[in-house]
């Protein structure tokens, strides 16, 4: 199952475009935007159908890894629509800042999961990690394609420049390695589950980059994102793992399983598991990346693909493997159950 995912989901851009405290001009950018994102999606949808998925069955082990580490790529688009656009040389001493950091920070994903999970890029394999930046006039989303990462530059007001945030891109980089192993789909429970790991390895990749432990962490999801204009309405983040449901979030989010409703927007359903990693995270204390993590990345890694993967299942997937990697420590899986308990899983 390859996903083109976007971390800004079209509801919000629909809602946007109907915001009567935006400017005319705002509005239409945004009806403009989602109307573009309707008609890239079919486009994108026929491309990826017509092509050879080969590469996205790639190896579904997590303890497989090629000797080298992934190269990391940069180009630019300046600002036109055609990927990937020209070649950035040299992207880790450019000279454009977006280019420097989109290297830098997909560097440090990189680092993160080779690090911390043993594994060699997205797929295992030292796939190289290719980032396209400066997509379209003011486009305001950043995505994962199957095959890449691209970036806006944001409309400066309530978007500025998706590179800006680096649990951004680890959580759209994660939509690749969730592509390589569990093979989530994107609709019902599983697309909810997708768009969870995104944000649960991106969230622990901003606080690990920024040396937090869970008490330290403020568990929002691009924050660093929102523009002036986004933050002058109250909007702090576009979701609030530990709060789904709170106002300050642009994207709000149901917070137990009894809320769920098939067909509902993998961004909106993505809440649940979110709650529960967050719940789980803090009773076990200490760094999110050392135990609830090491769990969830199993949950997702260990087993054959799952398109249509349950909560349930996945929920059950974390308790077993709670118990298997720290049988020496049941508080892990004491805290877990109770985090999906808590949920309604």
């Amino acid at each position: 199952m390859i996903c083109h995912c976007r971390i800004i989901p079209p509801n919000v851009l629909e809602r946007l475009s109907q915001d009567k405290r935006l400017t005319e001009a705002e509005r239409k950018h945004f009806f403009n935007m989602a109307a573009y994102e309707a008609h890239w999606r079919k486009l994108r949808t026929v491309a990826l159908l017509s092509s050879s998925h080969a590469a996205a069955l790639g190896s579904m082990s997590a303890t497989v890894a090629a000797a080298a580490a992934p190269a990391i790529t940069v180009y630019n688009c300046a600002n036109g629509t055609n990927l990937p656009g020209a070649p950035v040389p040299n992207p880790g001493s450019s000279t454009d800042v977006t280019a420097k950091r989109t290297f830098v920070e997909t560097t440090g994903v990189a680092d993160f999961y080779r690090q911390i999970f043993k594994r060699n890029s997205v797929d295992n394999l030292g796939m190289t990690l290719q980032s396209s930046i400066h997509y379209g006039v003011k486009y305001n989303n950043a995505f994962w394609n199957g095959q890449q990462m691209t970036y806006g530059d944001g409309d400066g007001n309530i978007f500025v420049d998706f590179t800006l945030g680096n649990d951004v891109i680890a959580h759209e980089l994660t939509h690749g390695v969730t592509q390589f192993t569990a093979r989530l789909g994107y609709s019902n429970q599983a697309g909810g589950l997708n768009e969870s790991m995104s944000d649960v390895f991106g969230s622990m990749f901003r606080q690990w980059s920024a040396k937090q432990n869970v008490k330290q962490a403020d568990w929002l999801i691009g924050s660093d994102i929102m523009g002036p204009g986004a933050k002058a309405h109250g909007y702090t983040c576009l979701r609030d793992m530990a709060k789904p449901g709170a106002a300050h979030c642009l994207a709000p989010q149901p917070t137990h399983f009894s809320e769920f409703k098939p067909n509902m927007d993998p961004h909106e359903s993505s809440g649940i598991p979110n709650l529960a990693f967050y719940k789980a995270a803090v009773a076990i204390g200490g760094y999110s990346w050392e135990k609830a993590g090491q769990v969830w990345y199993q949950a997702l890694v260990a087993y054959r693909p799952s398109p249509s993967m349950k909560m349930r299942t996945f929920a059950n997937r974390t308790r077993r493997q709670a118990k298997l990697l720290f049988r020496a420590d049941p508080s892990v899986f004491k805290a877990i159950d109770a985090a999906w308990i808590a949920v309604g899983l």
